[in-house]
């Protein structure tokens, strides 16, 4: 059996090794020339990291990761703890403690674990077809591949799923700009073994340890779509809007690099159930683009990877039968993924202010009860318990 993948992503490559480990014959097109992903970690939640574990990755995950004993939130203008927790009731429910990861390292794993070498990158797919026999797409290049399927895990612009869906859909600006990058860990910014998240005004400001004694850090802001923005200028534009916040977030703004620290507008994708057609199928932020709000958008598309494997486990020799498997295994799933993700971005960012007004309140009561029963909701439910 052979698949042709589209998309060297942290789906793309998760599924081919997926793949490999049933025997398949693999080939990955990716149209980039080089490993530059956008934005600068993620968070993998246990789910992913379950997955990963799967993937026969269990070390090399475990090296890149952070630790996060603690979690808190900061009231970003007073500096005032609103709340802190241990992080290890998380852990002893699930099963598995959650990795932030520098996203190039990561990226560079799942490469490295299928074979860099093996990648075809520059390789820019205009369209595919689907045949009795086999799927073929068609490269800018003027080149072809055919397999027995075809797997679309080319992002969330994706040309695989306008094929699928028969046409192209429209992305949802989520309402707020995420700058975000890689700064050495410091005291003065928070705890190098927790996750810091300070917040007022529906803005946030967050930094998690990454290896390496790095901090992971982003600033989510509420603003109109399409603002201007000139790279190099992050520090001018944050010191702007985190004008007399606490001293935590004065400090991350003075250590960051400006010249490394990315900007991102925020959008996602109303799920849908239509993720096959014929010999050709969509995985990873192709199938649900997510906002970061609940970090599982990485993760799920992890989960697609090994809930493809299963398919195909249970169905060697029906390409129909284990694509229908997997589109059944993972629509309704990933697509909740996406709305719950949608919910927390509108109260963190206050859509509505007096629901983000009454959730800074709750924060102040926390004990981490209900933050952990939200992040355990999110983790459960995918292909690998």
């Amino acid at each position: 059996m052979k698949a042709v993948i589209i998309g060297a992503g942290m789906g793309g490559m998760s599924a081919a090794i997926a793949l490999k480990q049933l025997g398949f014959d693999v080939e990955v097109y990716e149209q980039v020339t080089e490993n530059k992903p956008v934005g600068a970690a993620i968070s993998v939640w246990s789910n992913g990291v379950k997955c990963l574990n799967h993937l026969g990755l269990e070390e090399e995950t475990a090296a890149l990761g952070g630790i996060v004993e603690t979690m808190s939130y900061i009231d970003g203008h007073t500096g005032e703890t609103m709340c802190r927790f241990s992080m290890q009731p998380l852990i002893d429910e699930v099963g598995q403690r959650p990795y932030p990861i520098a996203r190039a390292e990561l990226q560079l794993m799942l490469m490295n674990a299928y074979g860099f070498d093996d990648i075809n990158f520059g390789m820019k797919m205009v369209s595919v077809e689907d045949g009795p026999d086999a799927a073929t797409v068609h490269f800018a290049d003027g080149t072809s591949a055919s397999g027995d399927i075809v797997i679309g895990a080319d992002g969330a612009k994706s040309l695989t799923r306008e094929y699928v869906l028969g046409g192209p859909v429209t992305r949802r600006y989520a309402g707020y700009v995420n700058f975000n990058g890689l700064v050495a860990t410091d005291p003065a910014i928070g705890p190098s073994t927790e996750w810091t998240t300070y917040v007022g005004d529906g803005k946030r400001v967050s930094v998690m340890p990454v290896a390496g004694d790095r901090f992971y850090f982003f600033f989510d802001v509420p603003m109109p779509e399409g603002q201007p923005f000139e790279r190099g200028t992050a520090r001018e534009v944050l010191t702007k809007e985190f004008d007399g916040w606490a001293p935590g977030v004065q400090t991350l703004i003075e250590k960051l690099d400006p010249a490394t620290t990315n900007r991102v507008e925020i959008l996602d994708l109303d799920p849908f159930d239509t993720w096959v057609k014929g010999r050709v199928a969509v995985l990873g932020d192709a199938a649900h683009n997510t906002t970061p709000d609940i970090g599982q958008g990485g993760c799920s598309a992890m989960e697609d990877a090994v809930a493809l494997q299963f398919a195909f486990r249970d169905h060697p020799d029906d390409v129909y039968a284990a694509l229908a498997d997997y589109q059944a295994a993972r629509a309704e799933r990933a697509g909740d993924l996406v709305l719950r993700a949608r919910k927390r971005c509108d109260v963190t960012h206050a859509k509505d202010p007096e629901k983000t007004a009454q959730w800074y309140s709750e924060l102040r009561e926390e004990d981490g009860t209900n933050i952990i029963r939200g992040i355990v909701g999110n983790i459960v439910g995918g292909p690998v318990t």
